[in-house]
């Protein structure tokens, strides 16, 4: 393994600032790295040209002692469905499979700003929709944790930003970018022992993220750890100019994350979800959940139980709302004016029968007609309204638990698994439906999402089988300083190595 990949951002940076690196080094590093490893499938596409480019432009920096931020001259990925000027942005899918766009989504060019490297686009489940990486035109993503790489038995890397989750595990790159619409962050990176982090809907602009449920996404981010994950959300949060009207236009506080010994729990007050002791909960997850609920009591911190009693309805509501919005959302993609267009002649409606027959996979496909179903007119009231009425409860669940006038029953952290087991075997997920891979591994995910609400996954230990377990803390909107300290005070007692995973390969 190289030396500088076991360094944190600001390890990194200092190394830079001192000479003992450069820029130029590690990007060479890691695209030779990205091709030993390309049998992961991470990536859809390295950028080699551009990072090359922009590493020797970090580098001058360094040399002339002018860095822009500590994240100049850091390799970073972005998930596909981030459009990135010049570079193909393809969903992984073949409805975008040549579309270049002229624009670099908010993220990806606030990144740029402070020095970042691109080293290239991460697989995902096609537009989204999934919970495995497996769903992408150009092949699934692998589990670096896996035991066999070459064989059928592999574990796979979670979804859909399984790509980003893969390469920050893999030490291919300090940070990556992913969406979460319901988990879509959290899941991976629990299955791949790293850090995923989705931020309070509305504080990183969504501008040049390709919608699948414009109510729910949110850009995420993953690391391979807390403090890292702060230094690249102090560099993409904030109020966006541009033409998301859904970001947030407070002014942005970047965060400081305490020394560890500087943390004080005693006023802490932690709650564990009953509803999130559910069917399917490994013994293993069950186990580590409370350890680190004890872990906590014992620093102080008042650990109680809470109720969010329309947990069960989540999976439901979610179902139906995605379908909803994802119909309306690929109802561009048309073969004319967007996406892949058919060689059909026959008639406008056979051209857009056709372009989209070719371009979505079932997966789309189906997502698209159910939800045209519940939008119709004799379907609406009964489905689309009342999911929404349920998604205001569910949100209402969490602003009792956060900001009840009960001193006794309100809470700062809800504690919860994030994924029911560890990485899945590609062959026993795959034999189930997309529907029930979402329902059944993101159960714990998708009510922040209903929510809007921060969390964060971190890994927390190794499971019998020698994979990743970790869990999930959520907080009140906006609150993420608090959120990412409690994480960094738990990753600091847990000391999860994600860098165990080189090991095996």
């Amino acid at each position: 393994m190289r030396r500088h990949v076991k360094l944190g951002i600001k390890q990194l940076t200092s190394g830079y600032t001192k000479g003992q690196l450069t820029p130029q080094t590690v990007v060479e590093h890691a695209l030779e790295d990205a091709v030993k490893l390309q049998t992961l499938n991470a990536f859809i596409r390295l950028t080699p040209e551009q990072a090359r480019q922009q590493a020797k432009e970090a580098t001058d920096r360094y040399a002339k002692q002018q860095a822009k931020s500590n994240l100049d001259g850091v390799t970073i990925a972005i998930k596909d469905n981030f459009c990135t000027a010049n570079v193909p942005t393809t969903c992984a899918s073949r409805m975008l499979e040549n579309f270049v766009p002229p624009y670099d989504a908010t993220v990806y060019a606030r990144l740029r700003q402070v020095g970042a490297v691109l080293l290239g686009k991460t697989n995902m489940d096609q537009f989204g929709m999934g919970a495995g990486t497996v769903d992408s035109i150009y092949g699934p993503t692998k589990n670096i944790w896996s035991a066999d790489l070459s064989q059928d038995n592999w574990r796979i890397a979670g979804g859909s930003s399984g790509g980003s989750a893969s390469a920050v595990a893999a030490g291919l790159c300090f940070a990556a970018i992913g969406s979460d619409t319901g988990g879509s962050t959290r899941n991976p990176a629990s299955y791949c022992g790293v850090v995923g982090f989705k931020p309070t809907y509305g504080l990183c602009s969504r501008h040049g993220l390709i919608p699948l449920v414009n109510s729910m996404d949110v850009p995420g981010i993953l690391t391979r750890s807390v403090s890292d994950c702060v230094e690249v959300l102090n560099a993409v949060a904030g109020p966006d100019a541009g033409p998301d009207s859904t970001t947030i236009r407070k002014t942005y506080k970047k965060l400081t994350l305490p020394e560890v010994d500087q943390i004080n729990l005693r006023t802490l007050r932690i709650g564990i979800p009953k509803e999130y002791h559910c069917e399917g909960l490994s013994a293993e997850v069950l186990e580590t959940w409370t350890k680190i609920a004890d872990l906590l009591e014992t620093a102080g911190a008042k650990v109680h139980q809470v109720s969010l009693p329309n947990t069960a309805a989540s999976i439901f509501v979610y179902s139906i709302l995605n379908q909803c919005e994802v119909a309306s959302n690929m109802a561009r993609y048309d073969g004319i004016e967007y996406g892949h267009r058919a060689n059909d002649e026959r008639s406008t409606e056979q051209l857009y029968a056709q372009s989209r027959a070719e371009g979505f996979n079932n997966v789309v496909k189906t997502r698209i007609l159910t939800g045209n179903f519940l939008l119709l007119r004799k379907n609406y009231d009964d489905y689309f309204e009342k999911a929404l009425r349920v998604r205001r409860l569910i949100a209402e669940d969490f602003i009792k638990v956060f900001e009840t006038s009960t001193e006794t029953d309100r809470v700062d952290i809800l504690l919860t698994p994030t994924t029911l087991t560890d990485a899945p075997l590609y062959k026993d997920f795959s034999s189930l439906t997309n529907r029930d891979q979402c329902a059944v591994q993101d159960f714990c995910t998708q009510p922040a999402n209903m929510a809007g609400v921060p969390a964060v996954s971190i890994p927390v230990r190794l499971s019998k089988a020698g994979l990743p377990l970790s869990l999930q803390l959520m907080s009140n909107n906006l609150n993420e300083q608090l959120l990412l300290t409690v994480a960094h005070w738990i990753e600091a007692q847990v000391g999860f190595d994600c860098l165990q995973s080189m090991n095996k390969t």
